[in-house]
């Protein structure tokens, strides 16, 4: 088996093992997150594909899509989650933003390692910041639907029964 589909493999198997580290009572946040998450890398991993932006030459189910199927659908997702889950919300505005960074930074800097040693992701009209800068802004769209999505479901459940 070559290093790339050993990669895959261990992602996988490291993406199963960190939903382990989420407490019981926030599992409904991270399911949330984690659904939001491959909803929005689902349409825009197909755009940048479609659009030729990146390449993944090795790759899960290649004759039903050109996306990266373990990380659009389970490594990403998983760490949105975790994000999520673990999200410092009574914190100061710039310990937010240094953990916005940190996570966007963790998981930019493998995949430019995978861009120049692997055939796993090949940058064709891309660049790593270009991954940085979307990482942020749809870690930033999960976590504000997610503050939404609990405060309305918060806000209904207080309500008084009507008789």
């Amino acid at each position: 088996m070559r290093l790339d589909r050993w990669i895959l493999l261990g992602v996988w198997v490291l993406s199963f093992l960190l939903l382990f580290l989420i407490p019981r009572n926030k599992r409904r946040l991270a399911l949330i997150a984690y659904l939001f998450k491959q909803f929005i890398t689902s349409l825009l991993g197909l755009v940048t594909v479609e659009l030729g932006l990146l390449e993944y030459p090795v790759r899960e189910l290649a004759d039903v899509n050109r996306t990266s199927f373990t990380y659009e659908y389970m490594a990403y997702p998983v760490v949105c989650a975790l994000f999520n889950v673990f999200y410092p919300t009574k914190a100061k505005r710039l310990s937010k933003m240094l953990y916005y960074a940190a996570f966007c930074t963790a998981l930019t800097l493998p995949e430019i390692f995978l861009e120049r040693y692997t055939e796993l992701v090949c940058y064709l009209h891309w660049h790593w910041w270009i991954t940085w800068l979307t990482l942020l802004m749809t870690f930033f769209a999960t976590r504000s639907f997610c503050v939404l999505f609990f405060k309305g479901i918060n806000r209904y459940a207080k309500q008084p029964k009507s008789p």
